[in-house]
């Protein structure tokens, strides 16, 4: 097997994409980029139309280098954003980190940015497979127990995919950086924010003796978002 080199772990840094500032908290290696793209629950797709900018808040998915997100047929956003330039963040607010001034005061995040052109899943097999993705990637195995899109369904839903050019990484961990203060009287520290599963709750019109699924009820348990 081929040895991979840099450009095979990285992507790219651009003037786009170039840290200007605390350059020790960027990472360009791909996996880093994708550990915070899959972890994400949610993203923003932000791009311009008619000269005005715009970010859209959805529910995205990744595929090797492609990330996927979904909506209405007939949303000017999605139709006005093919073929543009576009830019996907995601982002982790980890906690708050308080130190013994206001000016060192900061948060623990994580976050990625990302950039290509946007591209529409064109054919009803191709969406289909999409979509089940999709699902089966937030919750293994659901999609074949679902009753089956039906082909307005599929109609009425667009998939948009962009082939990610260039990314990176921020993240911000650890504690206040105020060495020079710590003889000052004030407590400094940082306060952990967490987002979680909650317990699962039945649809109001559920079938009688219907339960939550065995997965589900691990994937809750387990606590993780993706």
């Amino acid at each position: 097997m081929p040895a991979l080199n840099s450009t095979d772990l990285n992507y790219p840094k651009t003037e786009r994409t170039k840290l200007r500032r605390l350059h020790e908290r960027g990472s360009y290696i791909k996996d880093d980029v994708h550990q915070i793209l899959d972890a994400a629950p949610f993203c923003h797709v932000g791009y311009v139309i008619d000269n005005e900018p715009f970010v859209t808040p959805t529910i995205h998915w990744r595929e090797g280098e492609r990330i996927y997100w979904h909506g209405s047929a007939a949303s000017r956003f999605l139709r006005k954003a093919l073929g543009e330039r576009v830019c996907i963040t995601c982002s982790f607010f980890d906690g708050y980190v308080l130190s013994r001034s206001a000016f060192f005061h900061s948060a623990r995040f994580r976050s990625v940015m990302a950039f290509g052109t946007a591209q529409i899943l064109e054919g009803d097999n191709e969406k289909t497979e999409a979509l089940r993705q999709f699902v089966d990637g937030l919750f293994p195995g659901r999609w074949d127990t679902l009753r089956p899109m039906d082909p307005q369904e599929l109609k009425a839903t667009s998939i948009l995919y962009m082939d990610i050019e260039e990314a990176t990484a921020k993240t911000r961990d650890g504690w206040p950086n105020d060495p020079d203060d710590a003889s000052h009287p004030v407590w400094a520290g940082a306060i952990p924010v967490t987002t979680s599963l909650g317990a699962a709750e039945n649809a109001p019109d559920l079938m009688p003796g219907l339960e939550v699924p065995d997965s589900l009820k691990k994937l809750i348990a387990s606590g993780r978002l993706r």
